[in-house]
């Protein structure tokens, strides 16, 4: 091969690599819904005393055909509080269906024994775990002694913490956030932050200077004062999104929670159609690439 040709040939070789790399920024990443329940009416996983479970068909089997339907890959299964503490529905769906999704426990946090318990869960193949302070002084344990041990086994599990939490709460969190740096967070559902409270917000927003903290641009549906496709909602997702950027936020559908408001194929369609500020490359983040990148799926 000649000098010219062998340069030609490498020339042309460079190309097709670029080619190739465009090709691959282009193709679809896997649609991942970073947030769902399920739960079953079946006798072999009672549910727990007092809970309200609604009637109806809500079991992992409804949701696949769900998610078969509207081209969703993977799901982030969140355990129920209808089932509490015991996570044995949610246990056996991951043992049955191990490609498709990955799980979220549920423990006591205000149980010692709390961090063993999630090492155990841990061992049996949950990916993380979800706290959940309610704002009045019945959740004033996210403050208390036993969240430094709880947040330290979760750091050293390497799954992340999930956390249901009003947005007034999350000044609690702070000295957690400082004491375990190496810890990815996620705060779901935008912190329930009403639309109509940027001072709230800026709670949220404050807390993009942690860089393993990841939020969840949900509950559009339920925080909005306006019709579909909620604007005023949408508004505050630019503002998280200004703060954040792409890459820690996450799509998810929170069903079968509130179906009332919005069924699980129009809440994909927010993140699939709308919010205009996302770049393709960005809708593909919120739609799965941070949720893969927060979960690991196979």
């Amino acid at each position: 091969m000649t000098r010219r040709a062998m340069l030609r040939f490498s020339a042309l070789a460079a190309v097709g690599t670029q080619v190739l790399a465009a090709e691959q920024r282009r193709a679809p990443s896997r649609c991942i819904d970073s947030h769902v329940h399920v739960w079953a009416h079946d006798g072999r996983f009672p549910f727990a005393a007092g809970a309200k479970v609604p009637e109806g068909n809500f079991s992992v089997e409804r949701l696949i055909e769900l998610m078969r339907a509207n081209r969703v890959d993977r799901t982030v299964l969140i355990q129920v509080i209808h089932y509490q503490w015991d996570n044995r529905y949610l246990l056996d769906v991951l043992r049955r269906y191990p490609r498709l999704f990955r799980g979220v426990c549920r423990v006591n946090p205000e149980d010692p024994a709390a961090p063993d318990m999630l090492a155990h869960l841990t061992e049996q193949g949950f990916r993380g775990v979800r706290l959940s302070p309610a704002a009045g002084p019945e959740g004033d344990w996210i403050r208390g002694p036993l969240m430094r041990p709880l947040w330290k086994r979760c750091a050293a599990l390497r799954v992340p913490m999930t956390l249901l939490i009003p947005v007034t709460r999350l000044p609690d969190i702070v000295p957690l956030l400082d004491a375990h740096p190496e810890l990815t967070v996620v705060i779901d559902h935008m912190a329930d932050c009403p639309v109509n409270r940027p001072d709230l917000l800026r709670l949220l927003l404050d807390l993009a200077r942690y860089p393993r903290l990841f939020v969840k641009i949900t509950h559009l549906w339920s925080l909005s004062r306006e019709r579909y496709p909620y604007p005023d909602a949408e508004e505050q997702v630019k503002r998280i999104y200004d703060a954040f950027g792409a890459d820690r936020l996450m799509a998810g559908t929170d069903w079968p929670i509130r179906l009332e408001l919005l069924d699980y194929a129009g809440r994909l369609s927010l993140y699939r159609e709308h919010m205009k500020f996302f770049t393709p490359a960005e809708r593909r983040m919120i739609l799965g690439g941070t949720a893969e990148r927060v979960w690991a799926f196979a």
